[in-house]
């Protein structure tokens, strides 16, 4: 039992490193992709589809789904918490710091959707523009890991670039979700969804943000929600919304700080890895080869776009706004520096693998095609930004500044 403990205790503490956690998703996804694609693929994809429901309630979900809308919920929950914090007490509340990342993060997610439409034109009626959402997205901790292992040496403002800017796609992600995959609007469930967001903020407020009182709250406001037609996982946003972050009078920590050390090993340790493990099994030997699905317009779209276009909109973003209106970078910060975090810009996973199932109808050709597509574009924005960012700390440390 003490043995069993201190493991524990010890992954508990490795996840406080994001690189650590970065790692623990590529496990995940790596055994699903391979158990997906073993002898024994079968037995995947019979645990990932078989039905879970509630019938009573209306929730008819397989244990993919049950990932994906209820456990990834507690994913975007943080996110919300951290939102919050960026724009009340961190990097977001100057708008004149938050301004050029706030913008180059809006043409980073313009520029995968470009690269992604062009390939799609380019292909001709074997296009399918449904995925154009799928490369919109930066995986903050993963992004933010392999800035850590790689980039050491780099100017801390570079981290806060790059956090600044994952945090303000992370919002576009969810107004994408929000906006695109909504559907059937049910205004009297909707209500109820905002009647226990607005319960939960006052309990949070008013000192009553014990766990049996915020827990059942978030639970009838995720199900409200869902119920609603809207993406369930947006009620989780906006309870973490609702937080208070700045400590209440005779308290020495806020209420969203507590509850962002309470989800932290959750959401890091175990609901990231279980939605990765059921979201990222798809059978490349049941899709015509690696080869097939490698020259597939909707694969091809998404992996050249995370890599690509996120580095393009970005870098350009930030150079048409620095060249041509003048905004200002980190004094310790170029466009070399900002070409460099692109490319890892590029590391999309969680949320996008989340809009590949909401793009695509379940167990299709084209989602087997998105899903991978996501793998192959965060794998090469990894490996392309793990290489620029070591290049780039040379270059620095020997004084050398390429052509920017």
């Amino acid at each position: 039992m003490a043995k069993r403990t201190s493991l524990l205790s010890r992954y508990r503490r490795a996840l406080h490193d994001d690189a650590f956690g970065g790692l623990v998703l590529m496990v995940a996804a790596l055994v699903a992709l391979l158990w997906a694609n073993s002898p024994w693929r079968g037995t995947y994809f019979t645990i990932t589809q078989a039905e879970l429901p509630i019938r009573a309630l209306a929730l008819n979900l397989t244990v993919a789904e049950w990932a994906s809308d209820a456990l990834l919920a507690i994913f975007f929950f943080t996110v919300g918490l951290e939102l919050k914090e960026e724009f009340t007490i961190g990097s977001l509340r100057d708008p004149k710091k938050a301004a050029l990342p706030i913008l180059a993060a809006a043409t980073g997610m313009a520029g995968p959707v470009l690269v992604y439409v062009v390939t799609q034109l380019y292909a001709g009626p074997a296009g399918n523009m449904g995925g154009a959402a799928v490369p919109v997205a930066t995986d903050i901790a993963f992004a933010l890991g392999v800035l850590g292992i790689f980039g050491k040496g780099l100017p801390p403002a570079a981290r806060v670039f790059l956090m600044t800017l994952a945090v303000a796609d992370d919002l576009g992600g969810i107004i994408v979700i929000a906006v695109m995959f909504t559907n059937g609007l049910e205004w009297g469930w909707l209500a109820a969804a905002i009647l226990a967001i607005v319960v939960f903020y006052l309990a949070c407020r008013y000192r009553a943000d014990r766990w049996w009182v915020l827990w059942p709250l978030g639970i009838l406001a995720w199900y409200f929600m869902f119920r609603s037609g809207i993406h369930a996982t947006i009620a989780a946003v906006a309870l973490g919304l609702t937080a208070p972050t700045r400590p209440r009078k005779g308290e020495t920590t806020s209420v969203s700080h507590r509850l962002t050390q309470a989800t932290g090993f959750w959401n890091a340790g175990v609901v990231l890895p279980v939605f990765a493990f059921f979201a990222a099994g798809v059978s490349v030997v049941d899709s015509g080869g690696i080869g097939e699905i490698l020259v597939s317009p909707v694969t091809m779209g998404i992996y050249l776009g995370l890599p690509v276009g996120k580095c393009l909109g970005i870098w350009g973003g930030t150079a048409l706004f620095t060249k041509v209106f003048h905004l200002k970078l980190d004094r310790t910060l170029n466009l070399a520096d900002i070409f460099v975090i692109g490319i890892v810009g590029g590391i999309g996973f969680t949320v996008s693998l989340l809009l590949t199932q909401l793009s695509f109808p379940a167990g299709t050709a084209l989602e087997a095609d998105a899903r991978l597509g996501v793998l192959m574009g965060t794998l090469l924005s990894t490996i392309v930004g793990g290489i620029a960012l070591r290049l780039r700390v040379h270059y620095q440390r020997r004084g050398l500044e390429p052509d920017e």
